[in-house]
């Protein structure tokens, strides 16, 4: 097949109110896409929306709400059966993470970052499936992270909701084939957002300095070229894919280097 179109496209992306987010919808309005956004900061969202409207989007559907609440998901989805028919692309991309070890962590802090970086997308397809039946050349994409193929200390919780996507997301990608539906996997390394100023858990300092992410801009366009390139897995950062492949190559090297850390 040749490449994916975007035009004209209904897409519902999730974490739009910033990073990585903010910056996809930013990307896809000039394809004149009708573009349906999902945030908890209505501020932030109802700005983004004129923005959208200014770059090309044809319409912007603004739904403020936490998307581990089924009443948000439910809405949403049916804001888009009603206005537009079908969906044609579905991005997961909200995500939260907290910092510490995990000995000293509370209970309820990996049980927030499962809900929403993992329960919260897997219910999310899970409605949306009829929606990207019914679509022209569907697709999802689930914005995971390199440390869903790579854990590391200090951040237990982040990596294992990570590691569920990943995984979650290769056992349903031959289910939703058979309905025509593609399914594309993001593993970004470090990106220069405000993602680590809202972590909802701050224990011990992580034990190495935070090295320099790529711009959100970059990395969005990574993952529209991906979209339209009919990828099945990116790594948006060098790093990242340099730290999988010694994954794959010599995991014990990785294990020498983290055990200093632990």
């Amino acid at each position: 097949m040749g490449r994916r179109s975007l035009n004209d496209r209904r897409v519902l992306l999730t974490g739009a109110s910033g990073g990585i987010g903010r910056e996809l919808a930013l990307q896809l309005a000039p394809f004149g896409t009708r573009i349906a956004v999902v945030a908890r900061r209505e501020t932030q969202l109802l700005e983004l929306a004129d923005e959208l409207k200014g770059r090309g989007a044809s319409a912007v559907l603004t739904v403020v709400g936490d998307v581990t609440e089924d009443a948000v998901r439910t809405d949403t989805l049916q804001r888009i059966r009603d206005q537009w028919g079908a969906l044609d692309l579905l991005i997961n991309n909200a995500g939260i993470s907290a910092h510490g070890r995990f000995e000293n962590s509370a209970a309820e802090v990996l049980r927030k970052i499962m809900e929403v970086n993992f329960f919260a997308a897997a219910e999310l397809v899970r409605g949306a499936i009829p929606l990207l039946r019914d679509g022209e050349d569907s697709l999802l994409v689930n914005v995971g992270s390199i440390l869903g193929h790579r854990g590391v200390p200090y951040n237990s919780e982040y990596c294992s909701s990570k590691f569920a996507l990943r995984g979650w997301s290769e056992s349903i990608r031959p289910e939703l084939a058979r309905d025509g539906i593609a399914l594309m996997i993001v593993s970004p390394g470090t990106t220069d957002t405000e993602f680590f100023e809202h972590l909802i858990a701050k224990g011990e300092q992580m034990p190495w300095n935070q090295p320099r992410g790529l711009p959100p801009e970059d990395v969005a366009a990574q993952i529209v070229r991906g979209i339209q390139h009919r990828r099945f897995e990116i790594y948006p950062n060098w790093r990242g894919r340099l730290l999988v492949l010694l994954t794959r190559i010599a995991p014990w090297l990785l294990d020498r280097v983290m055990n200093r850390y632990g």
